[in-house]
């Protein structure tokens, strides 16, 4: 491959990158007309605002189905509802007319994609949803289909060229419906106040589920904690810094509050004859960087890394240290 690239046609490689960049620019201009549709246009507008209602207020579940590549961002579009609480699911049309229509009942919302709104596959979803009142969602765009004449909310998208030179291949036409589909999808999330929590429960695997998890799901605990309290000599911290292996240990108030902490720099910047004979609070450094347990692994990643820190203690309300994490813990748990 190294060498046919290197001694391929210098003017196809050119026609290549040329293709490339028509198709990335006539996406853009696709979300473009997008976004000015949704401001221009206060039909389709509104008519989001519905769908949206019609979806997140229903008692039932958000039916998607379509054909083709529309077929393809239906399920896409149910997979993204359902991961950010919106209980949805795919149903294939042809399915749907040997038996899967049972799935669907009345408290269900459908939402149907078809770029031409004449799929004749949905006909008989289009009478099954009129027969048992089950509201429908159309994604199309043209007002007078079938479709949308049919739909009690239709979401009617600008017509948009495709990058395909023949006009012909879903392109940009497919792009607009999953953008739609997401932007439905992200506004269902922020009504029902959908948190960081919650996207966790749908999540659990992956690395994705390890960023989700939180600091105290990972962080050891108060007896693996290395810990003096104030007063106690350097000889001490030198002894529990061993034996913890954290490269560092927390000092504490009468109280019981963290005050400071000594690293391995630390000692390095103290090193003198009398350094072990001397108090902690004379050697620690004050104010040390902490974390809430409550915390995402994920935050807790980023801020040792904006910090320049391998290890935080975990205190709670009152300041005082409940756990210990490591960099390394949220390595292993597969958080970067």
């Amino acid at each position: 491959m190294g060498v046919r690239h290197a001694t391929a046609d210098a003017h196809a490689g050119g026609t290549v990158l040329e293709s490339i960049g028509r198709t990335l620019t006539t996406a853009t201009n696709g979300i473009k007309a997008l976004a000015d549709h949704l401001t221009s246009d206060q039909d389709f507008a509104g008519a989001l605002v519905d769908a949206v209602e019609l979806m997140g207020d229903g008692d039932g579940r958000v039916v998607v189905s379509g054909v083709g590549k529309s077929g393809h961002i239906g399920r896409k579009i149910a997979a993204t509802l359902a991961s950010t609480g919106t209980s949805a699911y795919f149903v294939h049309p042809t399915e749907a007319s040997h038996g899967d229509l049972g799935m669907i009942t009345a408290q269900d919302a459908l939402v149907l994609l078809s770029w031409s709104g004449e799929t004749a596959e949905l006909a008989n979803m289009l009478t099954y949803a009129k027969r048992f009142k089950v509201p429908i969602v159309s994604i199309c765009s043209n007002r007078e289909s079938t479709l949308a004449r049919n739909s009690e909310i239709a979401l009617v998208l600008p017509k948009v060229p495709e990058a395909c030179p023949h006009g012909l291949a879903p392109t940009t036409s497919a792009m607009l419906q999953l953008a739609v589909g997401d932007a439905l999808a992200i506004a269902l999330l922020e009504r029902r106040g959908f948190s960081a929590e919650d996207f966790k429960t749908f999540h659990p695997g992956g690395k994705l589920g390890a960023q989700l998890r939180l600091v105290q799901e990972l962080a050891h605990g108060t007896g693996q904690m290395p810990l003096l309290s104030v007063g106690r000599p350097m000889s001490e911290a030198v002894i529990e810094m061993s034996a913890k292996g954290f490269g560092v240990v927390g000092i504490t108030d009468e109280s019981g509050k963290l005050i400071g902490v000594i690293t391995d720099g630390d000692l390095r910047r103290h090193m003198a004859g009398d350094l072990l004979a001397q108090p902690v609070q004379e050697v620690m450094s004050r104010n040390p960087r902490v974390i809430k347990g409550d915390v995402l692994a994920s935050a807790a990643m980023e801020f040792m890394q904006d910090h320049k820190v391998t290890v935080l203690f975990l205190v709670d309300e009152a300041g005082a240290p409940v756990g210990i994490l490591h960099i390394h813990d949220l390595l292993r748990a597969g958080v970067a």
